[in-house]
């Protein structure tokens, strides 16, 4: 992943602030979500494909370096997307997950790969 947003605790939540009084004073109104670029490659052949990011303002570089943990272990074989479906599946998470909720998650996933 490329050109993922990350900005620290104090720039999230101020984001949040601005972002949320400005549309309450209708001086304002949201855009879409940032994008980052999402790296396929298979043998000679990449693909580099722009997707919108999935948290509100900005991810945690713990986050950022959670993610790249587990899609090595998924390009490695040592673990499978499947553990991505089985948990929404399972959990079904209602609302938006904070980023220490995210990061908590995926320290779960990769944790028992790490052992």
């Amino acid at each position: 992943m490329d050109q993922v947003p990350v900005r620290s605790a104090v720039v999230r939540w101020a984001t949040r602030a601005t972002t949320f009084a400005a549309a309450a004073l209708d001086a304002w109104i949201p855009g879409s979500p940032a994008e980052m670029t999402v790296a396929i490659s298979t043998g000679k052949h990449r693909t580099e494909v722009p997707v919108f990011s999935a948290a509100a303002t900005a991810y945690t570089q713990r986050e950022v370096d959670l993610s790249h943990a587990l899609l090595a272990h998924f390009v490695r074989g040592t673990s499978s997307p499947a553990i991505l479906t089985d948990w929404w599946k399972e959990t079904r998470p209602v609302g938006v997950l904070r980023s220490r909720q995210r990061e908590a998650i995926l320290e779960g996933w990769t944790a028992p790969l790490l052992a």
